[in-house]
């Protein structure tokens, strides 16, 4: 598990260059799943800000605060343009994977089309609620064009981690607090938990609160309304940002709330790479 924060200004490293740094980090917030990160390039490439899809990463060395790409500049100035201050949509979307010729990760039942890890061609994976859950309403919806030729609606839905860092935080009875960070698995780049600041109440305490346990988010007014009551998130295990999150204390954290751990597979998975 590492934080959002973790990740501002690690330095990404093409095989003939460094491209640039980390600005911020885009999820879908249907999976929860980061699929790009923001980079600024250097002045090889005027100060641009490009995205970067973790199918292209290597693994992260969080010492040196550099991740590997297997691109090189030269594959990264050809690339789409694309605002990043601007919704990116599925158009856009699209021109982007077809230039790398990455398999769409819109296109399946796992978090990175068919598979659970970017760039893994293996069968889905499924959580509590299974990725094929959340994907299977959407597949159809995410085609530039429906059946009939007709124009689909663009439905830009990737958000800034940057951004969600603040949004007031409800239970069904009360205020909770406050969105610190965002906690995400690295091999998946799935964000598991949202880091729950709740001193406005509790004072000093930290919590964790699974993107599975949001009932709704509202973009526009920030905030974020859990099902959850307060008691139930006093009565949690605190979080400790100074202790690895591993799978015991995860397994404490859901059976307190009486919820299915994401990783009970409804069917086999692959490895971690």
């Amino acid at each position: 598990m590492r934080t959002s924060h973790e990740l501002q200004n690690f330095m990404i490293a093409a095989t003939d260059g460094l491209i640039g740094h980390i600005r911020d980090l885009y999820f879908d917030d249907r999976t929860w799943t980061i699929r790009y990160l923001v980079v600024h390039t250097g002045a090889w490439l005027a100060g641009k800000d490009v995205l970067i899809s973790p199918q292209s990463l290597g693994r992260p060395d969080f010492n040196g605060h550099v991740i590997p790409a297997t691109l090189t500049q030269s594959q990264v100035r050809g690339s789409p343009d694309i605002e990043v201050h601007k919704p990116v949509s599925r158009q856009h979307e699209m021109r982007y994977y077809d230039y790398f010729g990455y398999p769409y990760y819109w296109g399946g039942v796992g978090l990175w089309g068919a598979g659970y890890y970017p760039g893994a061609a293996v069968g889905g994976a499924g959580d509590g609620r299974t990725d094929a859950e959340y994907l299977a309403a959407d597949v159809d919806r995410v085609r530039t064009k429906d059946q009939h030729g007709s124009a689909v609606e663009e439905d830009p839905r990737l958000r800034s981690c940057h951004a969600v860092i603040g949004y007031g935080i409800e239970a069904t009875d009360g205020e909770l607090g406050a969105v610190k960070d965002l906690l995400f698995d690295e091999y998946s780049w799935a964000i598991r938990y949202l880091i729950a600041d709740t001193s406005s109440w509790w004072f000093g305490h930290e919590v964790l609160i699974a993107p599975q346990w949001i009932d709704r988010v509202s973009w526009a007014e920030r905030g974020v309304r859990v099902s959850l009551t307060r008691k139930s998130v006093r009565d949690s295990p605190a979080y400790d940002s100074t202790q690895a999150v591993n799978r015991r204390a995860e397994a404490g954290l859901y059976a307190h709330y009486g919820r299915l751990g994401y990783w009970r597979a409804a069917s086999t998975r692959a490895t971690p790479p």
